[in-house]
């Protein structure tokens, strides 16, 4: 699901709550190293997510969020900004040239620059809580 969270509304952040979590508080995050991405480059989006990119040549920026149950993908478009988010049952990554993330039929890709480099350790802490959370709904082996 995509908001647009230009502007602050309490049923988006009620709705964002729901679905991902409250944002950590200030000590959590600091106990984590933080719980955002650095700005990156959007090299590549599916084409149900054109709309929310600039149409002109001007290079796409987006960040992510990490929440407990899920993540934020902040994306800016000119003076406006859109939230995508994503539970982490829907949440797929893929270490291409870059990385690309895939939810609910849409993809975002990153462009593999020094400001994708940055985010090196967000990205392992961002697979590290994915996967403790897929743990919690294993099959049992029988």
């Amino acid at each position: 699901m995509v908001l647009d969270t230009t502007y602050n509304n309490k049923e988006h952040d009620n709705l964002i709550n729901d679905i991902v979590g409250r944002p950590y508080s200030f000590i959590q995050s600091i106990k984590m190293g933080g719980t955002g991405s650095k700005r990156m480059m959007i090299e590549e989006v599916s084409p149900n997510f054109q709309s929310y990119m600039n149409t002109v040549s001007d290079i796409n920026y987006g960040n992510i969020e990490m929440r407990p149950n899920g993540v934020l993908l902040h994306i800016n478009k000119g003076l406006k900004n859109f939230t995508w988010v994503i539970p982490f049952y829907q949440l797929v990554i893929y270490k291409t040239n870059g990385a690309s993330i895939h939810a609910q039929g849409r993809f975002v890709r990153f462009r593999n620059n020094k400001l994708f480099k940055e985010n090196k350790s967000f990205f392992s802490k961002l697979l590290d809580a994915k996967v403790n959370y897929d743990l919690q709904y294993e099959m049992p082996h029988i």
